[in-house]
């Protein structure tokens, strides 16, 4: 895959992130189009980016699938929220601050316009309103200012997003692993125990085999992309995936021993 032109696909689209092209972000999307996916599923871009598309690809400039939209704001009614975080978990951009049982709210600054936190509201105290930096423009120079700083925001605030729930899953896996671990090195030595802790370990190494190959196909993805940062994270999960292999692996080697 041409990585010079993904990120050029990338620069050019708005980074609102909010999958109403048919994938989770900006950056898929961009991936798409460089394999050969249409250029006129943005509502976001609008007939400019896709102007600016077919430039980069070579493409006749097609009308948009859906009508254009201009920049919009998420605002929640806060006296209705009920604090259930979903609105926070469905932001791509984590714009929403809150907790379980508190009040939410809108980083506005942050906010893309997505629209993703609005189906999951249960209570429907979110509305959808013009951006006010986008309101209060008072030319074409502080328009396409407020759409630069927009997009750098967005692509920023979702690669933050996106690393951090990979390290998160990261440490459930790890944390699983480690349970497992220790539960097999609890299980008692009797003959009726026996062959259930040598079952509880091997379970344990499936486990850990299972992470180290995900990190090394996370690895070789990344390589395969040309994304240098997804190679160094998936390069430094490495020898904690090997670690927690070599220790189930020796678990397992002493019940059997015993």
């Amino acid at each position: 895959m041409d990585t010079e032109l993904i990120e050029a696909i990338d620069a050019v689209l708005p980074q609102t992130q909010c999958g109403k092209c048919g994938h989770p972000g900006c950056r898929p999307y961009a991936e798409a189009i460089a394999d050969g996916e249409p250029i006129n599923r943005c509502p976001p871009g609008g007939e400019a980016t896709i102007v600016r598309l077919a430039t980069l690809t070579g493409r006749e400039a097609l009308p948009l699938a859906e009508p254009a939209q201009s920049p919009l704001v998420a605002r929640i009614r806060e006296d209705e929220c009920i604090g259930c975080t979903k609105c926070l978990a469905a932001c791509p951009v984590d714009a929403i601050l809150g907790a379980a049982k508190r009040m939410h709210t809108v980083i506005e600054a942050e906010c893309t316009g997505c629209e993703l936190c609005v189906t999951p509201c249960p209570v429907d105290c979110i509305d959808l309103l013009p951006h006010p930096d986008w309101e209060a423009a008072e030319n074409e120079a502080d328009r396409q200012a407020y759409l630069a700083r927009r997009a750098e925001q967005g692509r920023r605030r979702f690669v933050a997003r996106q690393t951090r729930l990979a390290r998160d899953a990261r440490e459930k896996r790890r944390e699983r692993q480690r349970r497992l671990i220790r539960q097999a090195s609890r299980t008692t030595r009797s003959a009726s125990s026996h062959q259930a802790e040598q079952r509880q370990r091997q379970m344990a190494v499936n486990a850990a085999e299972q992470s180290l190959r995900r990190a090394r196909q996370q690895l070789e993805s990344a390589q395969r992309r040309g994304d240098g940062d997804a190679e160094a994270t998936a390069r430094a999960q490495l020898p904690e995936a090997e670690r927690l292999l070599a220790s189930a692996r020796q678990a397992l080697e002493e019940a059997r021993k015993g």
